[in-house]
């Protein structure tokens, strides 16, 4: 009965250590840059909301106390890729705070450990309260800011401005109601020109229209006259190989021909020197003149 009490206590603590059905773990390191206020050792890590470890170690880093290293027992086989990122969140109502994992492309390579290092390191990214803790603060800054800008503009000196203001927007306003007549008369004659200007400018079509066939006119009187210059200049040049050819060959005769007038006309005006002189001469012909006293009729 000993033997077989002390078997059978053997047994149950086998089977309390784990035994054959002890699941294997590898542990994983992650480091979070904020507050792990919440988490307790033993915390569940869970994979897209699956159960697959614990939280093993909190501490603080050594050597950068803004970091919190954390140690993930996970279950063997669980699909940990290079992607796979830790985030901290609260579940319920409660405030327990635990690890969720999440990622892993189903191409993305295993993680490992990287050389050097003690355990695989999963990355890991702010939790929503320290995104919403980030966003409160950056709104907050921005709100002193705008509080600040508000109070710069509503100091004494912009008051009293903004006070003068109002004060010449209600006196154009009052002038404007004591000339309203004046100036719906105004608006009046405006809506006038403005309808007398659309119909001038739906007379300028046919204006236009005019214009444009007077272009046209323009256009073909001025091909015209490009025609004409061209025959004109055609002619010129006829004229001028004329005028080389009268001036080579004519000009030459025309000389000896007035050389030969001048001539006949140095004789005809002595012919009637003469004929004035003695007129018998046209009729007797030319006596000879007598030797005069001394003369002889033979001559030296």
């Amino acid at each position: 009965m000993l033997s077989l009490g002390a078997v059978l206590i053997a047994v149950v603590l086998w089977l309390a250590s784990g035994g054959t059905f002890q699941k294997k773990y590898d542990v994983y390191l992650a480091i979070e840059n904020e507050s792990v206020a919440g988490l307790n050792l033993n915390a569940p890590v869970k994979y897209n909301g699956v159960d697959v470890g614990k939280v093993q170690l909190i501490e603080l880093d050594a050597n950068n106390p803004q970091r919190v290293n954390l140690l993930f027992a996970i279950e063997r086989g669980t699909p940990i890729k290079e992607d796979t990122v830790a985030v901290l969140k609260t579940q319920g109502i409660t405030g327990i705070t635990y690890v969720e994992l999440n990622g892993g492309a189903l191409n993305a390579p295993p993680l490992r450990t990287a050389p050097g290092a003690t355990y695989p390191v999963i990355r890991t990214k702010p939790s929503l309260s320290a995104r919403l803790e980030n966003v409160l603060t950056s709104v907050l800054a921005k709100l002193d800011n705008t509080s600040s800008s508000i109070n710069a503009v509503l100091s004494k000196e912009n008051r009293a401005a903004f006070n003068s203001a109002l004060t010449d927007i209600a006196t154009v306003a009052r002038t404007i109601a004591a000339r309203k007549d004046s100036i719906d008369s105004s608006i009046t004659h405006a809506a006038q020109t403005l309808d007398n200007t659309a119909k001038a400018t739906a007379n300028m079509g046919s204006v236009v229209d005019r214009i444009g066939r007077s272009a046209d006119a323009v256009e073909k009187m001025g091909v015209s006259v490009t025609q004409t210059s061209v025959s004109t200049g055609k002619a010129v040049d006829t004229v001028g190989a004329d005028v080389r050819r009268f001036s080579t060959e004519t000009l030459p005769e025309l000389e000896r021909l007035i050389g030969e007038l001048s001539s006949l006309s140095t004789s005809l005006r002595r012919l009637s020197e003469q004929t004035e002189r003695d007129p018998r001469g046209l009729l007797f012909g030319r006596q000879p003149v007598p030797n005069g006293p001394g003369e002889t009729g033979t001559p030296p």
